[in-house]
C-alpha cells in the first residue's frame, strides 16, 4: 500500500473521533441542561410558561329544563356570556375599565379593580352569567373608547320564562350560580350536567392558532318534567294570595291534586306581602328556600274528623245513620269540650255531625276507639310520615304515641286538634277518600327520577296502600256532600253549581306566643275535598295561617277551594255525571242513639298522662286548649 493512501486513512480516522468526541460533549450540554430543566427548575419555568401565555377555561355546561306536565318551560338555561379580562393588558387602564364595569354591569368597583391588575396571569373572571345582550354592549362600549383586554365567553344564565309561577318548589340558583333551594338543588345531579375545560396559549392577548390547545367538551344537564300544570298553577297562586293579602294572614298554601294517580298539579304557597310591592318584590317574596307545603306543620281542625268517620265505619263501630246525643258542653277530665256555635242538646246523626262539624258528636263517637286504634287508623292515611314527594325539607308532622295520649287528647285528635301535618300530608289523606279509600303517594316529577341524596321518586315509583274500606271510603264522601249542601252543611258557597261536591271545612286554633299556647297562636282555617263526589277526577286543600280580617274554613278557604276546582273541571273538560246525591238523615227524633261515654272512661287510666301535662308546645302539637272560656277546647268548625 502507498505512503499516501496510508495518510489519507489515518486522517479521517482522526476526524471522525474529534466529530464523535464534540457530539458527546454536545449531547451531554443538553442532557444536563433538560435535567436543571424537569427536575430542578421544574416549578420556576412552569409558572413562567403559565404568566406567558397558557390560559385554562371553563366550558359551562348547559342546565337541564324544568318542564311542566304539558312541556312548558318553568327553568331554562339562556344565552349567556361571561366577561373576562387579561390583565397584562388591562392593567394600564384599570381605573376606566373598572367604572364602565362596576356602572353597567352592577359591580363592586374596587373587586373589579383588582382583577384587572392582577399579576402573573393573562387570564381573568370579571363577571359569571350576564345576558349576553348586555355583556355584548359593555365590551363593545369599552372598545370604543379604545380600552382593551375585555372580552366574552359563552356562559349560560338560568332563566325562569313563567316568573314566579311555581318558584315555591322549583327553587332558584345562588349568585355562584349553585343550586340554592327547591327542585333546583334537589335534583342538581340531574340537571347540572358537567362543565368541560379548554387550555390554549395566548400571545400577545391574541391566541395563537398553531399553540399548545387541548379541550374537553362540557356535558350538558338533564331536562326534569314535573306534574305540575304551569296554568292551574298560575291560578292556584293567584287565587291564593289574594285573599291571603284580603285577610292579612302570615300565609297560605293551595294543593290540587289529581285523585286518582296523586299527580300534584298545582301546589302553591303565599307569604303575605307588604301593600305597594312590586311585581318584582312580590315574585322574589314568593321564591323560597323551602315550599311550606312541606316544611311547615300546623293542627289541621275540622278536616281531620272525615279521617275519623272514616275509621269508625271502616271497624264497623258507626254508620252515616248512627245516632248520636250531643249536648252543648262535654266534660272531659278537667276541661270542656264545646261546638263552635253554641247549642243545647241535639239528636245528630254522625252524617249530622260531620255536616255540622260537630267536635261533641266527633269525640263521642271517637270514644269507642281505644287510643291505640285511633293512632293505627291516622297512621294508614299517612300522618306523622312523610309524602316521599322529594321536595326537600319536609316534615314528618307530629302524632304521638298511643301510650302518651288521654282521654281528654284521644277527643282533641278525633277533631283536629292535639296533632300537626303538613298540608302535602293532610291533601294526600282526604285524597284517600276520593281514590276508594286508598292513599297514594303524592308526585310532582314525572317518570322515575333520583334526587341528589339518592331518593328515587317520581309516578313511576308512586306507592299505594289501602287506608280504609272501599266502602268506608264511598260512606265518608256522601257524608262530605251535605257539607256543601244549602241548608245542611257549614259551607254551602264551597258548592259547585252542577256537580257533587265532597268537602269539610277546619278552622284549629294554633299554640303560640311566649306562653305557647292557644290563646296567643292565632287560628289555621282550611277546606279540603273532591269532585265529582261520585266519580272523583281531582283533590284540593287549601290552608290559610293566621288571618287577621275573619277567618273561617266556610269564609275564607272554601272560596280558594271553589275556584281552584271549578278551574280544573272546566280547564279538563270534567263532565258532571248526573248522579242524584244519596238521602242521609242529619237528626234523629225517636229510638236508641249511641250514647254519651261512661263518667268512668272521660278519667285518667293506667298508662295515660294527665292533661295539665299536655299544653300547647311551639310545634302545634298540645292538646290542652285556651279556647272561648277557661279550660274550654271549641272553636274548630
Amino acid at each position: 500500500m502507498s505512503p499516501t493512501r496510508r495518510s489519507s486513512r489515518g486522517t479521517t480516522h482522526l476526524r471522525l473521533r474529534v466529530a464523535l468526541i464534540g457530539v458527546a460533549m454536545l449531547l451531554s450540554l443538553f442532557a444536563g441542561r433538560l435535567v436543571q430543566i424537569q427536575g430542578i427548575d421544574a416549578a420556576s419555568y412552569a409558572a413562567r410558561a403559565e404568566s406567558s401565555g397558557l390560559v385554562t377555561l371553563d366550558l359551562p355546561a348547559k342546565r337541564g329544563r324544568i318542564l311542566d306536565r304539558n312541556g312548558e318551560p318553568l327553568a331554562e338555561s339562556v344565552a349567556g356570556l361571561m366577561v373576562v379580562a387579561d390583565p397584562q393588558t388591562t392593567a394600564p387602564n384599570a381605573d376606566a375599565i373598572a367604572r364602565i364595569l362596576a356602572d353597567r354591569l352592577d359591580l363592586d368597583y374596587f373587586e373589579v379593580r383588582e382583577t384587572l391588575t392582577e399579576k402573573d396571569t393573562r387570564f381573568a373572571y370579571v363577571a359569571r352569567r350576564i345576558p349576553s345582550t348586555l355583556a355584548s354592549s359593555v365590551v363593545a362600549e369599552l372598545r370604543e373608547q379604545e380600552l382593551t383586554g375585555i372580552d366574552t365567553r359563552p356562559d349560560p344564565l338560568r332563566s325562569y320564562p313563567s316568573g314566579d309561577v311555581a318558584g315555591n318548589v322549583i327553587g332558584f340558583l345562588g349568585e355562584d350560580g349553585k343550586p340554592a333551594a327547591g327542585l333546583e338543588l334537589a335534583f342538581d345531579t340531574l340537571l347540572a350536567g358537567k362543565d368541560g375545560r379548554e387550555t390554549y396559549e395566548v400571545g400577545g392577548g391574541n391566541r395563537i392558532p398553531l399553540g399548545d390547545n387541548s379541550r374537553v367538551a362540557p356535558v350538558d344537564g338533564k331536562d326534569l318534567r314535573l306534574t305540575i300544570d304551569r296554568d292551574v298553577q298560575w291560578y292556584a297562586q293567584r287565587v291564593l294570595c289574594n285573599t291571603v293579602q284580603t285577610v292579612q294572614a302570615e300565609s297560605g298554601v293551595a294543593i290540587a291534586m289529581d285523585t286518582r294517580t296523586g299527580e300534584l298539579l298545582a301546589l302553591a304557597d303565599c307569604t303575605g306581602t307588604t301593600p305597594g310591592m312590586t311585581p318584582a318584590q312580590v315574585a322574589e317574596a314568593q321564591r323560597k328556600l323551602v315550599s311550606t307545603a312541606v316544611s311547615d306543620v300546623y293542627e289541621p281542625g275540622s278536616v281531620q274528623k272525615v279521617l275519623t268517620f272514616s275509621s269508625l265505619i271502616d271497624d264497623g263501630k258507626v254508620s252515616p245513620e248512627t245516632r248520636l246525643t250531643v249536648p252543648g258542653e262535654l266534660p272531659v277530665l278537667d276541661r270542656v269540650i264545646g261546638d263552635w256555635f253554641d247549642h243545647g242538646t241535639l239528636k245528630m246523626t254522625v252524617a249530622g255531625a260531620l255536616a255540622q262539624s260537630s267536635n261533641i258528636g266527633t269525640a263521642i263517637a271517637a270514644g269507642q276507639f281505644t287510643p291505640q286504634e285511633l293512632h293505627d287508623h291516622l297512621t294508614r292515611f299517612g300522618l306523622g310520615q312523610k309524602t316521599g314527594v322529594g321536595l326537600p325539607g319536609e316534615s314528618r308532622g307530629l302524632l304521638t304515641d298511643a301510650s302518651q295520649w288521654s282521654v281528654l287528647s284521644r277527643a282533641q285528635i278525633a277533631f283536629g286538634q292535639g296533632i300537626s301535618v303538613n298540608a302535602l300530608q293532610m291533601a294526600a289523606a282526604v285524597n284517600a277518600l276520593g281514590n276508594d279509600g286508598e292513599l297514594v303517594e303524592p308526585s310532582i316529577v314525572e317518570g322515575r327520577q333520583r334526587t341528589s341524596a339518592g331518593q328515587e321518586v317520581g309516578t313511576a315509583t308512586a306507592t299505594k296502600r289501602r287506608a280504609v274500606s272501599s266502602e268506608a271510603a264511598r260512606k265518608t264522601a256522601e257524608m262530605m256532600e251535605l257539607v256543601t249542601t244549602p241548608d245542611v252543611g257549614t259551607a254551602p258557597g264551597a258548592g259547585i253549581q252542577g256537580y257533587r261536591v265532597a268537602g269539610k271545612t277546619g278552622t284549629a286554633q294554633q299554640a303560640g306566643g311566649e306562653c305557647k299556647c292557644y290563646a296567643m297562636g292565632g287560628k289555621a282555617v282550611s277546606f279540603g275535598g273532591f269532585a265529582p263526589a261520585d266519580d272523583p277526577r281531582f283533590t284540593v286543600y287549601a290552608m290559610v295561617n293566621k288571618p287577621k280580617i275573619g277567618g273561617s274554613g266556610a269564609g275564607t278557604t272554601g272560596p280558594i277551594f271553589r275556584k281552584i276546582l271549578a278551574y280544573l273541571l272546566q280547564k279538563y273538560a270534567v263532565a258532571p255525571t248526573g248522579a242524584l246525591p244519596p238521602s242521609i238523615p242529619t237528626e234523629w227524633s225517636s229510638g236508641q242513639d249511641l250514647g254519651v261515654p261512661s263518667p268512668s272512661s272521660l278519667r285518667p287510666g293506667q298508662g295515660e298522662v294527665d292533661s295539665d301535662d299536655l299544653e300547647g308546645g311551639s310545634d302545634g302539637s298540645g292538646a290542652a286548649s285556651d279556647g272561648t272560656a277557661a279550660g274550654s277546647t271549641s272553636g274548630t268548625e
